[in-house]
């Protein structure tokens, strides 16, 4: 299963693009993702490492590092996940000397990879200012 690191840290990107600076803080961002602010400046290290935000210490908050157009949901798995970090994982300690056992892990990794590559281009045809317009209408009277 993948963890939610990802989910919270679009959810953490969406606060973000729609509040000011000295809004977007741990603990603000806590309460609507309904975590604890130590998960959320872990993750929003994460997102400043890729270059996805600027972080301001104390008593400050978090920005866009650039606009949301530019920022696609692809960008932010990377974040999250690197490259070397699998979606999926392969046994690896399949019995070499059996005929399926031999070949299962090579079969299974190319599928795997498949997978994810085309799982990765549909994130990249999508950005954070997408998904800001996808919020804004149910939360126009909030």
């Amino acid at each position: 299963m993948v963890a939610t690191r990802y989910s919270v840290a679009l959810h953490i990107l969406m606060l973000i693009a729609r509040d000011t600076a000295d809004e977007a803080t741990s603990a603000r961002m806590a309460i609507s993702i309904g975590t604890n602010p130590v998960v959320v400046r872990r993750i929003a290290g994460l997102l400043a490492r890729a270059g996805l935000i600027a972080v301001q210490r104390g008593p400050g908050g978090a920005t866009l590092a650039r606009p949301p157009e530019q920022i696609t949901l692809r960008d932010v798995w990377r974040a999250i996940h690197p490259e070397r970090e699998k979606l999926i994982g392969v046994h690896p300690r399949t019995n070499r000397q059996d005929p399926v056992g031999r070949r299962m892990p090579d079969m299974l990794r190319a599928r795997f990879d498949a997978a994810e590559a085309a799982m990765l281009d549909d994130l990249a045809r999508t950005t954070v200012a997408d998904l800001v317009a996808q919020l804004e209408p149910a939360t126009q009277g909030a």
